[in-house]
């Protein structure tokens, strides 16, 4: 019986291996796999003779995917061996001082994310490696040379000649939401959490899409140092140009340890990134060199895991919301149950394919999650505790908010009806938020309000708002709605690239807005741009810019801009000019290849800080073609149509950069 368990747990813990490390699509939670892990290992030290070389619990990580180089690791990545609770921490601190006298640690935040090697040769970035199976990684230095917070050269004046970081590359809770919502709007699989996302992320094949992904990046280790201790290294990192996680702290003791450990069990949710538990380390290299390594992981360290943020709870009713946009997005409303330190009462479905998918019903057993720890998701549907007289959910076929027939767009049902009051009332609300014109006092209730008594028809309309009317309305004093319209007054100098995202197109986020800007600096530019203009722009598709330009051939949209431009609203870019020169002024160039010294978007910057444009195409209208290695097509049509082509070096001497 316990020889078939073991063979059964093995099985089910490779599979799960696999599909999380190499095809990046988890099929069990990390707390389950956690608890089969554990089983094994109990089982196999019960039955020693029962222990195969093939056994997850004998190897440090999974097989690698296959579409990078593998590239063998100088010294090997460990992973870390795990507490789940203060009294395993504490067992594992009195082991060692058993075998160390009296130790000092530092702790650091575990980040949920994907390990990183970076090799550096006189100071410069040469490769980048994937942890791989620990002993092998793969080769994307393409990829993470586009990660901005990793430096392409050192800081320190006089580099070592070989050095080699680690370090933790992660995507900010924000980004991992908009990917999220991005992918939910075009119905792409969503991903299942910030990990999953980076690590999809890292392993694209085209740089540029992990360079439109904001990803970010801790260092935290040098496994050759030239310090004594892990504090000192982690403060060289930082003089290095590394970001170092700044919650991290020297701790004298276990009594420090447990104190930091059960701080940011709570804390860690203010974070704008995940981490799922805290790193110990013996601080002393020396005492890490006694203490050495087990077969498969340091006997200095070890990773406190805190308990896994999911909750048991069931599904109340299913109700369709109306976003700006018109799609019509599905949310579970839960019996309220205590997630991640808040009480949640609705959780997002995402689209009609995702009910679907789920087979969620009102009435359910579910276990729902918040998806990077920000917004409550379903995950999965326990059939066995459904009710005997359950039915499916039947999604509707016409608004629920004005009754017009939805129009089905792929995996996408949306309202058609631009005058809907549910589209108006969402972007409304999208125009005050905090990353659009950040209008404080006017929340969800209040639109609701002004909208639901036809005051406010559009977000022009709130610049028509008087101080007198706002205070009349219920649970609105005096002060309040004079606050409400200093707020809206601020709102009017707010850059062009805010006021762009605030308008609500499809497709168009933040970074998007931004881009959009730089090349269009006045509405009126952006408005006469056509289809091939915009997609243009390096980082902006087809999609985006047949979207953007729908949106300004709309009469009603084309009024919505007459009435801002009334109202005040900067529609344009005021900014004084912050270029370094003028040396591309009216000149159109694009850039491929892999550079020697500068990420794309480095080198983006750096042409239009000189006054050029950047495009994604090759034409005769292209003034110089930037080359890099394995530059391809673009690289041969430049040469076909007899457009000029730079090295990096060259274009810095164009620009006067050459020492």
């Amino acid at each position: 019986m316990d020889q078939e368990r073991i063979q059964h747990l093995r099985e089910l813990l490779n599979r799960a291996s696999y599909r999380y490390y190499v095809l990046d699509d988890p099929e069990i939670s990390d707390s389950l796999y956690d608890q089969y892990y554990r089983e094994l290992e109990w089982l196999e030290a019960q039955y020693p003779e029962l222990v195969a070389p093939d056994s997850i619990t004998q190897r440090v990580g999974a097989e690698l995917a296959a579409q990078f180089n593998a590239v063998p690791h100088r010294l090997p990545l460990y992973s870390l061996d795990n507490a789940f609770n203060l009294e395993e921490l504490a067992q594992w601190e009195k082991r060692l001082v058993k075998l160390a006298g009296a130790v000092a640690y530092v702790c650091e935040l575990k980040i949920d994310g994907l390990a990183l090697a970076l090799t550096y040769r006189a100071g410069l970035l040469v490769q980048g490696l994937t942890r791989g199976d620990g002993q092998t990684g793969e080769d994307i230095t393409a990829n993470i040379r586009t990660i901005r917070a990793i430096p392409l050269r050192l800081l320190t004046p006089d580099p070592p000649e070989w050095l080699e970081v680690r370090g933790e590359a992660f995507i900010p809770l924000s980004e991992f939401e908009r990917m999220n919502q991005e992918r939910a709007a075009t119905g792409d699989k969503l991903f299942a959490n910030p990990r999953n996302a980076c690590a999809g992320t890292l392993r694209q094949l085209d740089p540029r899409v992990v360079s439109r992904r904001r990803l970010d990046f801790f260092a935290y280790a040098v496994p050759v140092s030239p310090a004594a201790t892990q504090w000192e290294t982690l403060e060289r990192l930082e003089q290095y140009g590394f970001r170092v996680n700044p919650h991290r702290a020297f701790c004298p003791d276990q009594t420090a340890v447990q104190a930091f450990v059960q701080h940011w069990s709570t804390a860690r949710h203010q974070l704008p990134y995940g981490t799922d538990g805290v790193v110990v380390k013996v601080n002393d290299f020396y005492l890490q060199a006694e203490l050495g390594f087990s077969r498969k992981a340091p006997r200095w360290a070890i990773a406190y895991k805190y308990p896994p943020e999911e909750a048991l709870t069931q599904v109340q009713t299913i109700s369709v919301n109306i976003g700006r946009t018109g799609a019509l997005t599905p949310v579970a409303e839960l019996v309220p149950v205590l997630l991640a330190g808040t009480t949640v009462a609705r959780a997002t479905l995402h689209n009609r394919n995702r009910i679907y998918e789920l087979d969620v019903r009102p009435g359910d057993s579910i276990l729902v999650r918040k998806a990077g720890e920000i917004i409550p998701e379903v995950i999965k549907v326990i059939p066995e505790l459904r009710p005997a007289e359950s039915q499916p959910f039947t999604f509707p076929t016409h608004c629920p908010e004005c009754k017009t027939e939805a129009v089905v767009e792929e995996l996408l049902v949306r309202c058609p009806n631009l005058h809907c009051l549910g589209i108006v009332r969402a972007s409304i609300e999208h125009w005050c938020s905090r990353n659009a014109l950040d209008i404080q006092g006017i929340g969800e209730k209040l639109v609701a309000q002004l909208v639901g008594s036809g005051r406010v028809t559009s977000m022009a309309d709130l610049y028509t708002l008087t101080a007198e009317e706002l205070s009349a309305l219920e649970r609105m004093g005096t002060k309040s709605a004079q606050n409400v319209i200093i707020s809206l007054t601020q709102s009017k100098t707010k850059p062009w690239s805010r006021v762009l995202f605030g308008l609500g197109i499809r497709h168009v986020g933040q970074s998007i807005a931004v881009l959009l800007t730089k090349t269009f600096p006045t509405v009126k530019e952006l408005a006469r741009a056509g289809v091939t203009d915009i997609s243009g722009i390096y980082g902006i598709g087809l999609e985006i810019a047949e979207s953007v330009h729908a949106w300004f051939q709309q009469p009603a949209n084309q009024e919505l801009i007459a009435a801002l431009e009334g109202a005040g609203i900067q529609l344009g870019n005021t900014e004084p000019s912050t270029r370094a020169g003028t040396q591309l002024a009216g000149k159109t160039l694009v850039i491929t290849g892999t550079l020697p010294k500068r990420s794309r978007e480095e080198c983006s910057q750096l042409i239009e800080d000189h006054g050029g444009k950047i495009t994604s195409s090759v034409s005769k209208k292209t003034s110089f073609v930037i080359a890099g290695e394995k530059a391809g097509s673009k690289l041969t049509k430049a040469e076909e149509l007899g457009v000029p082509v730079l090295s990096e070096a060259q274009l810095e001497e164009l620009l006067g950069l050459m020492p």
